[in-house]
């Protein structure tokens, strides 16, 4: 596996890889380049034997605050019809990618985890939160829908068609607590603990 990322760093210990989404000033938005990397990352998992458990975070305060809008409104006006959808096909390929793993995925998710970023934990195996997580389909508040970044399979065959439409719905904020209540969560715990409890995750998979 390839280790020249720009907006990922990887650590490879044993046979746990650690993936690290690396644009914390923009609370790990995903532009281009971060899309491009996550799907080569998870693509090429699929075929490798040396990693038997992925751990997927982000750098600073946030896992990931979906699409970097500020990126995509700056190019907007240049993009054709067709182009855009491109993009929308490039990022919904992480998470079928994700799913194509053979290993199971662990995600970290700390302060914002919205849209795409929303996404990336529910495409996981195990979410575990710190107290201030904070997680919601943010694509309904720009005139999206959750059905092309796989939410809208994802949401409902985790917490029932009623709650997962409300969510998707409206765009509102699942705490940390609620995700717990409802079953989008496996645990709860402070930020400085998120490591030892996935930690204690991957003895038990190894």
């Amino acid at each position: 596996m390839k280790s020249d990322y720009q907006a990922l760093i990887l650590e490879q210990k044993d046979q746990v890889l650690n993936i690290k989404m690396n644009r914390p000033d923009r609370l790990n938005a995903l532009n281009p380049q971060l899309v491009t990397e996550l799907r080569e990352v998870f693509q090429s998992l699929y075929f490798d034997r040396s990693v038997r458990v992925v751990v997927l975070e982000g750098a600073g305060r946030a896992f990931c605050a979906g699409l970097d809008l500020k990126g995509s409104s700056e190019d907007r006006g240049k993009r054709s019809v067709e182009q855009g959808l491109d993009n929308q096909r490039s990022i919904a390929e992480i998470y079928v990618a994700m799913r194509r793993c053979p290993q199971p995925i662990i995600s970290l998710v700390q302060g914002a985890a919205s849209g795409g970023g929303f996404a990336l934990a529910l495409a996981s195996d195990i979410r575990i939160l710190s107290e201030d997580a904070r997680m919601n389909a943010a694509f309904i508040r720009i005139g999206l829908s959750s059905c092309d970044m796989g939410v809208s399979y994802f949401l409902p065959r985790m917490v029932g068609m009623s709650l997962a439409s409300e969510y998707m719905l409206t765009g509102r904020f699942i705490s940390a607590q609620r995700a717990m209540e409802i079953g989008l969560a496996n645990r709860v715990v402070h930020g400085s603990d998120m490591r030892k409890e996935a930690d204690g995750f991957v003895e038990d998979m190894l």
